[in-house]
């Protein structure tokens, strides 16, 4: 759809982390008129980094401040809606419950009940996770697997989206979700993830952690491939009103151990060093993949990126972050 973010009022929740980053750097260079709801300034932040800040109007508050995001949605006439804002560590999840609950679950129906007030918007595309499936016996998963988190990020993500589901179902409301796997790549400051973490370590000479046993299954999505993906999601939203209430997985179809992804940065990177294993994690799902055949049939999505070139632009990305 050539022009179809041309001057088009966008509001985007969670600009700061790291798939708000690559959206608002997309939805810029597609010509969009991006709106940015900011809790905290983060001046390492992508959004700060790349001068996308300076580009788009920033409102500061809580996204669960309902009366505030009514307020930019009226007066900014926004038309579309990426709601990324969450607690997305699942070590802070299971350490401060509520603040994650309250980000994650209340900050919802609140952007989602704005949004319902709010007659000029047109299409809502809200970020789920493949941690709303929960643990399951059948893999990988599909969009019509049970939604059963049972640890606190887990289900904060569950209940998410299923309030999103019936504001679709009741009220009618023109929402989709997405739902990925493990996202990485350039912007992602939160160490303690793998491969940031990883990187890290390799370029100041450590041992790279792994807090597992090395032998947990994750579907690692690279940033970019996930930005696209909910722009287009958020386009075939307005070319088929009926995908509202509707759910999309988004994954390279890939299967990686923490201890394989860990090996092959290390590949990329040249280095000897061996991965130091401490088998700490606690209430995390052990294995965990998704199939993507949905969004590549109705949607024609694709990922745009090979699994090695990803990596190696998130390496390059470090070493240039890094240096500075």
């Amino acid at each position: 759809m050539i022009g179809f973010w041309q001057d088009r009022p966008v509001f985007v929740t969670g600009a700061t982390g790291l798939v708000g980053g690559w959206l608002v750097k997309a939805l810029l260079e597609q010509g969009a008129v991006v709106t940015c709801l900011v809790r905290d300034a983060v001046p390492q932040s992508m959004l700060a980094r790349a001068g996308l800040a300076q580009r788009v109007r920033c409102a500061y508050g809580d996204v669960r401040d309902q009366a505030l995001l009514e307020r930019i949605l009226g007066e900014d006439e926004i038309v579309t809606v990426f709601h990324l804002a969450a607690q997305t560590i699942v070590g802070v999840a299971n350490r401060n419950p509520i603040s994650t609950l309250e980000t994650n679950v209340a900050g919802t129906w609140a952007l989602l009940e704005a949004c319902r007030r709010s007659p000029l918007v047109q299409q809502i595309v809200l970020a789920s996770s493949d941690k709303a499936y929960g643990d399951q016996t059948a893999l990988p998963y599909e969009e019509d697997t049970p939604l059963q988190g049972r640890h606190p990020y887990d289900v904060s993500k569950s209940a998410a989206d299923l309030i999103a589901q019936s504001y679709a179902h009741t009220y009618g409301l023109p929402v989709v979700i997405t739902r990925c796997g493990n996202f990485y790549g350039g912007g992602d400051l939160n160490w303690n993830r793998l491969i940031p973490g990883t990187i890290r370590s390799v370029l100041r000479g450590e041992r790279p952690v792994i807090r597992s046993d090395g032998h947990y299954v994750r579907d690692y999505f690279y940033v970019e491939d996930g930005a696209l993906a909910y722009l287009l999601l958020a386009q075939r939203l307005a070319e088929m009103p009926a995908l509202a209430g509707q759910a999309f997985n988004f994954s390279n179809e890939l299967q990686w151990t923490v201890l394989q992804m860990v090996e092959q940065v290390l590949t990329l990177m040249k280095s000897t060093l061996l991965p130091d294993i401490r088998s700490e994690a606690s209430n995390e799902i052990r294995v965990q993949y998704l199939s993507a055949r949905k969004a590549r049939d109705m949607l024609g999505w694709q990922p745009r990126f090979a699994p090695e070139e990803a990596l190696r632009r998130t390496i390059d990305w470090y070493k240039e972050f890094l240096s500075t």
